[in-house]
C-alpha cells in the first residue's frame, strides 16, 4: 500500500494539513508504519475538534486575556499587583496551549474509521471480556491522538498499554496486558 499526499480544505476554507490517501500498489507495509518521525494519528472528528479549541484560544480566549491585562494594568503598580500576574500567567499558559495545538495539527495523519472488522485498528469499537473466564465485559473504542482519548468514556489511544494490545489483534485473540495491579487477560468478543 502507498501513500500520497493530497490537500483538502474545511468549510471555512482554513488550510488542513495533507492527508494521506491510499494509492494502489504492489507493495505491503505494515499498516502505521510510522517512518516520517512524529506523526500523530487523529480522526476527522477529533482533528475538528482540536482545530477548533486552536481557534478559540487565538482569537476569543487571547482578547479576554488581554481586556483582563490591560484592566490589571489600570489598578496601578504592576510590582505589586497579583491580578497583572495572574493575568500573565494565564496568558503564558494560553500561549503554550496554542503552540501545543498547532505542533499536533501540523503533524497529524487524518484517519479514516477504521471499516475492517477482521482486525483491530483505530476507529474499532471492540467488546473483551476480561479476565480468565471472560465473564466482565468491556466496549472500547480505539481513537488514534492521546488527545482524543477519554478512557472513562470508553476511548483508548491506540499508544496506550491497552490500546497497543489490542491493536492488529483478532476476534476471539487472548490478549495479556500488564497493569499497575499485575497481568490482565482479555478476549476480543467483537470487533466493529
Amino acid at each position: 500500500m502507498e501513500y500520497q499526499d493530497t490537500e483538502e480544505a474545511t468549510p471555512a476554507g482554513d488550510e488542513m494539513p495533507p492527508i494521506l490517501e491510499e494509492v494502489s500498489g504492489e507493495e505491503e507495509h505494515a499498516p502505521l508504519q510510522d517512518t516520517l518521525g512524529d506523526i500523530e494519528y487523529i480522526s476527522k472528528g477529533g482533528f475538528a475538534k482540536l482545530n477548533a479549541e486552536l481557534e478559540i484560544l487565538k482569537t476569543r480566549e487571547r482578547i479576554r486575556i488581554a481586556e483582563r491585562l490591560e484592566y490589571a494594568k489600570s489598578l496601578g503598580d504592576l510590582s505589586e499587583n497579583a491580578e497583572f500576574d495572574a493575568a500573565k500567567e494565564e496568558q503564558m499558559l494560553n500561549e503554550m496551549r496554542i503552540g501545543e495545538l498547532e505542533r499536533l495539527l501540523n503533524r497529524a495523519f487524518i484517519m479514516e474509521k477504521n471499516d475492517s472488522v477482521t482486525a483491530v485498528g483505530i476507529g474499532s469499537i471492540i467488546s473483551v471480556g476480561r479476565g480468565a473466564t471472560a465473564h466482565i465485559v468491556e466496549s472500547y473504542t480505539i481513537v488514534g491522538s492521546s488527545e482524543e482519548a477519554a478512557p472513562l468514556q470508553g476511548f483508548i489511544s491506540h499508544e496506550s498499554p491497552l490500546g497497543r494490545a489490542f491493536f492488529g489483534r483478532r476476534k476471539g485473540e487472548k490478549v495479556v496486558v500488564n497493569t499497575p495491579r499485575g497481568e490482565m487477560e482479555y478476549v476480543i468478543l467483537e470487533i466493529n
